[in-house]
């Protein structure tokens, strides 16, 4: 999903440039089994050219046949399909299994200040910090900021729209083993970009890795070189303390947001202890470890642990607390 914002954003950016007027759409909400998630964007332009998706296809073929005939001229609105809603004027297009889509509609026109949001939603994607977009929706007005903490990419109040904008968030797969492989598998389908290290040969053997980065290093040796940012996972998943400590004790230096390592109670308590003695991490260090790694679903198998690993990150992602689940 995070390459198609980039793709929307440079499809914006060329538009702009040759003067057309553009109607920037985000996803506010979702409910039931709507196609896309939040902040999922789409860009297009007066005579119906755009980039991106809202929906299935639906939702867009509504959309741009209104803004084709004149619709969406205000600098900013809200409107809602699905579920009933009545959203645009007599609009009743229905979502799969009965869903509801919320959608920002903002009006740029070919107007100088244009080209420095688009700037400064392509430096957020494709730079290593989060952001936050605030928009009064009165007047379309929005204000950068550095973003204060994870959270839900999307949050509403009547007057104003929050917006949490960053890069893809990355998953740094510490050491391969059988887990690793299905953490490589469910983190691509849910849009993460995958870097693999382990600097084993014969680790590599029969292991599948798509279209993930892979570097037959030290993971340590990688988060020296490139470090973690914010939207980064590190996870630590072969029972090798020679390589998940290492990983551990260069992981804290960096802002990934989520830093696990696999074993069990009595292990993680006993690396907790080394990682002190031996790699001089303070208390605040260790508090930053997920050990054991992963969610308490009772899991047995690499995929079951897998997919407790994965849950756990998009718990933190999202910013919800174990006991809020």
């Amino acid at each position: 999903m995070r390459a198609l914002d980039r793709e929307v954003v440079e499809a914006a950016r060329r538009w702009h440039a040759a003067g057309h007027d553009l109607w920037w759409c985000t996803v506010l909400s979702t409910f039931g089994s709507a196609p896309r998630e939040p902040g999922a964007l789409l860009v297009a332009r007066a005579d119906g050219r755009h980039v991106g998706s809202l929906s299935g296809g639906c939702v867009e073929e509504d959309f741009l046949a209104r803004l084709e005939a004149g619709a969406f001229r205000a600098p900013a609105q809200v409107v809602a399909y699905g579920d009933g809603a009545d959203a645009l004027a007599g609009s009743r297009v229905r979502l799969p299994c009965g869903g509801r889509l919320e959608v920002l509609v903002e009006h740029w026109p070919a107007a100088a200040e244009v080209a420095d949001e688009l700037e400064a939603y392509a430096e957020a994607l494709q730079g290593g910090n989060l952001l936050e977009r605030r928009l009064t929706l009165a007047d379309g007005r929005s204000h950068w900021t550095a973003a204060a903490a994870m959270g839900p990419r999307v949050a509403r109040s009547e007057a104003a729209v929050r917006l949490l904008i960053g890069p893809a968030a990355r998953l740094l797969v510490a050491g391969i083993s059988p887990v690793s492989q299905y953490c490589v598998q469910f983190a691509r389908a849910l849009g993460f970009e995958v870097v693999v290290c382990d600097p084993r040969p014969e680790a590599w053997d029969g292991f599948e890795a798509g279209d993930a980065r892979c570097h037959r290093e030290l993971p340590s040796e990688f988060l020296r070189r490139e470090g973690a940012h914010r939207l980064t996972a590190v996870v630590a998943l072969t029972h090798d303390p020679r390589l998940d400590d290492l990983t551990m004790v260069e992981a804290v230096r960096g802002e990934a947001f989520y830093i696990g390592v696999m074993g069990s109670r009595r292990t993680s308590a006993a690396r907790a202890e080394r990682l002190r003695r031996s790699g001089g991490l303070s208390d605040a260090d260790i508090a930053r470890l997920h050990m054991p790694i992963g969610l308490a679903l009772g899991s047995k198998t690499p995929a079951e642990i897998a997919l407790a690993v994965m849950a756990d990150i998009v718990r933190v992602q999202r910013g919800r607390a174990r006991d809020g689940l």
